[in-house]
């Protein structure tokens, strides 16, 4: 449940740097994502007929602040985003380092106190850090979105125990993978591990067949999510035969 939305569809798709607008229509329906993140940065001179696509998808728009490295630039695309895109939904992302776009931690946190004390409601960009996540929480957010790596590494789930350890202590909180997945298996396995979603971009936009990619990814967080709430069988140190030993043959 994301702020009072319940998904049938976990994973959630980026709609930048796709090879053309027919392209990116394709995508999102192959994908049957039912949310999409939209940049205010694709607002430029052909900004409207952008916008007709998002809106002709049928998906909920998940508006975000990627490319502000400041409290005050974050917040001030957050409100714009809002009245450009007429939802108080806003994905927050304030970027600390250039190099590897890891998320400034205190910056995140004042900035989501900022926008929830105005209504928004915030999905921030972190990291598996569990106090910068209570302090997301305290500030008035009522989703995380950690990272499965840094943003278009493709590096998949890079500190898969400290996502486990998040998810337990989070255990009531909708948590979102967001950034470096490359590969549907490895959003497959976010999603297997009790994750609520996948959020991805450059894995489906950069593929060789992105409408394929995107349909791929799609089948597979639903998979992953089927398996973990069929209840995956525990990992064992040792074999333990699967065939019982009773009625074997007793040679004479």
């Amino acid at each position: 449940m994301f702020y009072g939305t319940e998904l049938q569809n976990r994973l959630m798709l980026g709609t930048a740097q796709y090879p053309s607008p027919r392209i990116l229509r394709d995508a999102i329906a192959a994908s049957g994502a039912e949310v999409i993140t939209v940049s205010l940065r694709r607002e430029g001179t052909e900004g409207a007929a952008f916008r007709d696509i998002l809106r002709d998808s049928g998906c909920r728009l998940l508006p975000n602040t990627a490319g502000c490295h400041s409290v005050r630039d974050a917040v001030t695309t957050a409100q714009m985003a809002r009245e450009v895109f007429d939802t108080p939904w806003i994905k927050l992302e304030v970027i600390g380092h250039a190099d590897s776009l890891q998320p400034d931690p205190f910056a995140l946190v004042e900035a989501a106190r900022i926008l929830c004390a105005e209504g928004f409601e915030v999905f921030p960009y972190t990291t598996e850090d569990l106090i910068v996540g209570e302090k997301l929480i305290e500030a008035g957010c009522r989703v995380l979105m950690p990272w499965g790596a840094p943003i278009g590494s493709g590096q998949g789930l890079r500190n898969l125990d400290g996502l486990r350890a998040m998810r337990a202590h989070f255990a009531d909180v909708p948590l979102v993978i967001d950034a470096g997945i490359g590969a549907p298996s490895q959003a497959m396995a976010a999603m297997e591990a009790g994750f609520d979603a996948v959020l991805l971009n450059t894995a489906v936009a950069q593929a060789t067949d992105p409408v394929a990619m995107a349909r791929a990814f799609g089948q597979a967080v639903g998979a992953g999510r089927a398996a973990h709430d069929a209840g995956l069988m525990p990992r064992r140190d040792m074999a333990r035969a699967s065939t019982p030993i009773f009625g074997m043959a007793e040679l004479m």
